[in-house]
């Protein structure tokens, strides 16, 4: 968009017009301006393009949109018309111009908290926050019998009621991220420790189907030595052992064939 020109602040806006220049023509074109640009077939299959690198590709315009810029690390952008910081940082409600209805822990002159201060109860002010609510809502609803046209104050009201609470819940989000990692980690480790007792359950039977059939072999041996007049005959297992060991390598087979 042109600077000085007209700021989409439609809720679902039309994409932008550059779309158009993704077709697969132009998208080919782009593969073979970087394939001539690395020295080897085998460099380019396992080069990993950076923003930087396609930026300094020479290109004809209509292919520069095909480029994704670099990742902003700084500034807004705008979500159905509501402008979101980039930084992960959640800003106090004093910095959004909000009244805060709740108290703040006691800070240093840093801006770091004390030691010794008691923590913030949250669930407490958001029970707080929660019953004021109800009783502001039941006010609204009165002024709109009664005098509807001075509902303006008492929806501001509830806005900053609102407000509060989701910066409350808000502040639980670091928590929440941390929990649900070690949530996932402790599952992770669940998962590999059961594969473990499963490769040691398997080696178990395999050893002693081996023994098996070396006492079976050894006792085979054996009674060929005393019968040395008759001819051989070869070593036969009973029906036990070699269903044990087809049983053995079907669970072998279902173990390699299980993802990973």
């Amino acid at each position: 968009m042109a600077e000085g020109g007209p700021r989409l602040t439609a809720a679902f806006p039309p994409p932008p017009p550059f779309w158009k220049h993704f077709t697969p023509e132009n998208l080919e074109k782009l593969e073979q301006i970087k394939k001539e640009s690395t020295k080897s077939k085998e460099e380019y299959r396992k080069k990993k393009w950076t923003p930087a690198e396609l930026q300094a590709l020479k290109v004809p315009p209509e292919l520069r949109f095909l480029i994704p810029p670099e990742a902003p690390k700084s500034g807004t952008y705008s979500v159905f018309g509501e402008p979101q910081s980039i930084s992960t940082t959640l800003p106090s409600l004093k910095e959004q111009g909000i009244e805060q209805l709740y108290p703040s822990p006691p800070a240093t002159d840093a801006g770091k908290e004390e030691p010794s201060a008691p923590p913030l109860n949250h669930a407490y002010y958001l029970l707080k926050i929660s019953k004021s609510l109800l009783l502001n809502f039941l006010e609204f609803v009165g002024i709109l019998s009664v005098a509807p046209e001075q509902f303006e104050p008492k929806l501001e009201d509830l806005r900053n009621l609102f407000i509060n609470a989701h910066h409350l819940l808000n502040l639980y989000r670091p928590h929440q991220a941390r929990e649900s990692l070690i949530l996932m980690m402790e599952e992770q480790l669940d998962r590999t420790r059961e594969e473990i007792r499963e490769m040691d359950r398997l080696k178990d039977r395999i050893e002693q189907l081996l023994e098996q059939l070396k006492i079976d072999g050894a006792d085979a041996f054996a009674a060929s030595q005393v019968a040395t007049e008759e001819k051989p005959k070869p070593v036969e297992l009973d029906d036990k052992t070699v269903e044990e060991a087809r049983q053995l390598w079907a669970l072998v087979n279902e173990d390699e064939d299980r993802p990973r």
